[in-house]
Order: C-alpha cells, then sequence, then structure tokens
C-alpha cells in the first residue's frame, strides 16, 4: 500500500510563504513558554505590573478619547448638512498622516514651561516662578493619551461614518416620527446599530495604542513596548524580551476575541443599496456654526497646527535640515520601502492566485497565516525576528567553521533582518488589496483564457496582471508608506550605522531637536498623505 501526496505549483508556493511569513511569531511562542529567566523575573517582582497597567491605561484612555472625538464627527459628516461639511469628510483624516512623536514634540515644545504659551501668560500676569501658578504637564500618561489619540481618532472616525452612511435612514427617520430628537436618535438609533463598526474601530486603535513606542518612550511612559525595547538594548536578553512580548500578544488576543464575541449576535437587516449622499439633517444658526467650529478645531489641534510648526522649523532651519544626509536617509528610507512593497505584492499574487484557481480544501490558510504578522506591535515583531535569524546566524556560522570562513551576523545584521521584518508585517496590506482587486474580476475571463489553451501562469500574467495594474498600484502606495513611517522596527533591526528618515526624526526628537530634522519630518507626513488621498477618490466613487 502506498500514500500518493502531491502540491501542484502554486499550492506549493502558497504554503512556503504562509509557513515563511509565520515563522517569527512561532519562534516567538515558543521562546516566551521557556523555563525563567532571570531577567523577567527580576522585572516580574518589580515593574512589570506598573508597565502592563499602563499599558492597559493607555489603550482604555486612547478608546475613550477617540470615541470622544470621532462619533460625533462621524454622526455630523454623515447625517447632518453644514458649512464645510463636504471638506471636513476627507480633511479630517488627514491627521493619520502625521505620526504620533511629531505631534507629541511639537505640543511639548509649546505647552513647556520654557514653551511660548507658558512665556506668554508669565509676561501678560507678571507671574515669576513655577510656584506663582499651575499649568498641566503634558509629558504624563495623559498627555500620551490625548497624543495618540489625535492621530488615531481617524481610524474610528472612518468605520464610524461608513457604518452611518450605509445604514438605511429609514430607521433614523423612524425615530423621528416617534419624537426623539437628533441627539436622542444618536444614543439610541445609531449606536446600538453601528455597535459593530465601533467595537472594529476602537480594536484596531487598540493595536496601534499598545504598539506605539516613540510617544510613550518620549514621554518617559514606561509600557509595555518600552519594556521589550529596554529589555533587548538595555539587558540583551532575547527571553525576556520574548516573555513580555508573549504578555501583549494575549492582550491582542483577548482584544480581538472581545471584538468578535460583541459580533456574535449582531445582523443587520436591511441596509442601503448604495451609500446615502443626502443628509437627514439641515443644520442652521447656532448648531450649524458649532458643527463647523467643532470639525475645525479638531483639525487644527491634530493635522494644521503641528504642520504649521514643522514648516516654521523648515524655514528658520533650512540650511542645516536641507543636507546631503537628509537625501542620504531619504534614499535609504526609499530604497527599503521599495523592495519591500515589491515582495509583499510578488508574494500576495501568488497566493491570492493560489486561493482562486485551488481545487483542494482550506485555500484561505495560507493568506490568513501569512497575515498574522499585520497584528504584531513593531517592537514585538522585530523581537519575533531576530530569534530565528539569529539562530540561522549561529548555525550557518558553526557549519562554515570548519572551512575557515566565519560570514557573522549575516541575516540579523544586515538590511535582510529589517526587509524581512517588513515583509511579514505589511505583507497583510498588500494581501487585502489584491485579493480585493481580484474579487471583481470575473470568472469567465478565466475560464476564456483555458479555452484557449493558456496556462494558469500565462493567464496570470496576461489576463489578471493587466487587470490588477490598480489593485497593485494601491497596495504598493499603502505599504511603500507604512515602510516609510514604521519606526520600533527600524530601532530594533537596523544594521550599524543605518539610518530611515524615521529613526533620523526620532533621535532629534529625543535630544530635543526635531527643527534640525523638520524637512525629515515634513516628508514623512507629505507621504503620509498619499494613501488619503486614494481612499478620498474611492469614497468618493462609491458615493
Amino acid at each position: 500500500m502506498s500514500l500518493k501526496f502531491s502540491l501542484s505549483r502554486w499550492q506549493l508556493f502558497a504554503w512556503v510563504i504562509g509557513i515563511v511569513l509565520i515563522t517569527p511569531l512561532c519562534f516567538l511562542l515558543f521562546e516566551s513558554l521557556q523555563g525563567d529567566s532571570d531577567v523577567f523575573s527580576h522585572l516580574w517582582d518589580t515593574v512589570l505590573w506598573d508597565y502592563t497597567r499602563n499599558t492597559l491605561l493607555l489603550i482604555l484612555g486612547v478608546g475613550v478619547v477617540s470615541c470622544i472625538i470621532a462619533l460625533p464627527l462621524g454622526w455630523l459628516t454623515a447625517y447632518c448638512d453644514f458649512p464645510g461639511r463636504k471638506q471636513f469628510e476627507w480633511a479630517l483624516m488627514l491627521p493619520l498622516a502625521m505620526p504620533t512623536y511629531i505631534i507629541a514634540y511639537v505640543y511639548t515644545d509649546l505647552f513647556d514651561y520654557a514653551g511660548p504659551v507658558q512665556i506668554g501668560l508669565r509676561e501678560w500676569f507678571g507671574w515669576q516662578s513655577p510656584n506663582d501658578y499651575w499649568f498641566f504637564d503634558i509629558r504624563t500618561l495623559s498627555g500620551a493619551i490625548i497624543m495618540i489619540a489625535l492621530v488615531l481618532y481617524p481610524y474610528l472616525y472612518l468605520i464610524f461614518k461608513t457604518a452611518l452612511r450605509e445604514q438605511s435612514f429609514k430607521l433614523v427617520q423612524a425615530s423621528q416620527l416617534m419624537g426623539l430628537s437628533p441627539k436622542q436618535s444618536f444614543f439610541k438609533v445609531s449606536l446600538p446599530l453601528a455597535r459593530g463598526a465601533i467595537v472594529a474601530g476602537l480594536t484596531l486603535i487598540s493595536m496601534e495604542a499598545m504598539a506605539d513606542f516613540a510617544t510613550v518612550n518620549y514621554f518617559a511612559v514606561s509600557t509595555l513596548t518600552t519594556a521589550v525595547y529596554d529589555t533587548w538594548l538595555g539587558y540583551y536578553s532575547l527571553t525576556a524580551a520574548a516573555k513580555i512580548s508573549g504578555i501583549m500578544l494575549l492582550i491582542l488576543f483577548l482584544a480581538l476575541t472581545m471584538e468578535r464575541f460583541s459580533r456574535r449576535n449582531q445582523a443587520v437587516f436591511e441596509r442601503q443599496p448604495s451609500v446615502n449622499s443626502d443628509a437627514l439633517y439641515n443644520l442652521t444658526g447656532k448648531s450649524a456654526w458649532l458643527a463647523t467650529i467643532f470639525c475645525i478645531a479638531v483639525l487644527v489641534f491634530a493635522f494644521i497646527l503641528p504642520v504649521a510648526v514643522l514648516m516654521g522649523y523648515a524655514i528658520s532651519y533650512f540650511g542645516q535640515a536641507w543636507n546631503s544626509v537628509f537625501f542620504l536617509y531619504a534614499w535609504q528610507s526609499f530604497k527599503v520601502a521599495a523592495i519591500v512593497s515589491i515582495i509583499t505584492i510578488i508574494l500576495s499574487l501568488l497566493v491570492v492566485f493560489y486561493q482562486r484557481i485551488a481545487k483542494q480544501q482550506y485555500p484561505l490558510v495560507p493568506g490568513r497565516l501569512a497575515s498574522t504578522g499585520y497584528a504584531l506591535p513593531g517592537t514585538v515583531l522585530a523581537i519575533a525576528v531576530l530569534l530565528p535569524l539569529t539562530l540561522l546566524d549561529d548555525k550557518l556560522n558553526t557549519w562554515l567553521e570548519p572551512i575557515g570562513i566565519t560570514p557573522g551576523l549575516l541575516l540579523s545584521g544586515t538590511l535582510f533582518a529589517i526587509i524581512f521584518a517588513y515583509v511579514v508585517r505589511f505583507y497583510a496590506i498588500a494581501h487585502g488589496a489584491i485579493e480585493a482587486s481580484f474579487m471583481r474580476i470575473s470568472p469567465s475571463l478565466d475560464m476564456a483564457s483555458q479555452s484557449m489553451g493558456k496556462s494558469q501562469g500565462q493567464t496570470l500574467r496576461k489576463v489578471h496582471i493587466p487587470l490588477l495594474r490598480r489593485g497593485i498600484l494601491t497596495a504598493g502606495l499603502l505599504v511603500f508608506i507604512e515602510c516609510m513611517k514604521e519606526l520600533p522596527t527600524a530601532l530594533l533591526l537596523r544594521p550599524f550605522n543605518f539610518e530611515t528618515l524615521a529613526t533620523h526624526v526620532f533621535q532629534y526628537v529625543s535630544d530635543e531637536q526635531l527643527e534640525l530634522a523638520s524637512i525629515s519630518a515634513l516628508a514623512i507626513v507629505l507621504v503620509g498623505l498619499i494613501p488619503l488621498y486614494f481612499i478620498n477618490r474611492s469614497m468618493e466613487q462609491r458615493s
């Protein structure tokens, strides 16, 4: 009796990609379950619980502040007509392009004791010392919560607004006929119906808040993310860092489980066939201007003011910021981002194409495995990638030592590490964009190609790829932008004497000298505006 087992070429490609990209997570989980580490035991007995508490408070605080900002904005732009509504619909997403550590530094510079706000107050009221008055300290956990929420609220705003506009207006109109005021309708109809969307947005915000490193590090707020960074760079203990990362993964798993649990019994029985473009409430007079002022205030504090400060720095320090160092780091960032974009597009095409043609069971599993890396915070991902790469480096040096070759840190100490980590983290973005584009291609085209005697590979090259150009471009841009902005992974995995724009800006932020990297910071912000443009265009086409 013989057991026959065979894999098609496309199945082999997909499964190899899925297994390779999930390998760092498997190594991380394995390492976190190893015996006690002295460093981890010390942290457990001293500060680890404080780190965990700060992390949970940060997640909770950012979620609450994001709700306070995003839910009224989403309801206003979805259901109400007021001056500037059309412009605010897309403009309120602009803060997504702003890295949190930049906005944190800008407001620290403005509100510190030596900043222009407090100097102006002392001159105005004649105060001589800090004992003469009270002023809030922005470099605290509360300050970090507000800074991060100002950048992350657009996630919830976009998801909530889309959910409201896809709801049938009949439900809200029915509440009007029953005598409910707009405020009562908001709390009793709109919020309950959009509960799933709100939870999904908050889950995404929680993941991003937990992953934030730069802001909490700059504000000296100890969280699990900074603990992973300090444990590795301070104590050089991969095991302890892996165990702390395991705690973060547990929190992440609980957040995702709660999100799924909240939607277990949810069903929408009536939806609009298309996105609503009209308004239910025509605001006039005081209400209209209050809505406009609220939108302007959020936009000013979250985007316009920080960008204006950066532009002021760039003009004042142009001679020092516009130099060969900026172009070198910009080129290095561009090079890494371009390579990662190309690799993720190729891998996603192979996996998604297998999903399309698969005749085997569970065709979606390789893609799901490959996409898990996106849920990992940057510091956790860096540790997860270091574990298998350092092992491979060690084995490689052991094998080659007898013949007198010592390659050293060939994988973990070169650009390969950072490129591999970026591919693991951002593959899910490319996969999602290309999968969505593939779904719009009719299966009849595949059958027509097959009837003309074309192979599957020829069908992919000559039929699918030309039709996927827009999706491939979108996927490439999104991955490119994320690579340009990524900081924690780059800080932990960059080779010696290698900087990106993000690490360059962060170093100057840490030294309280952002003005000398203002052009680099503006470059990151401007690059981050590109996907927002495409998102806005796609929303306009849907409406």
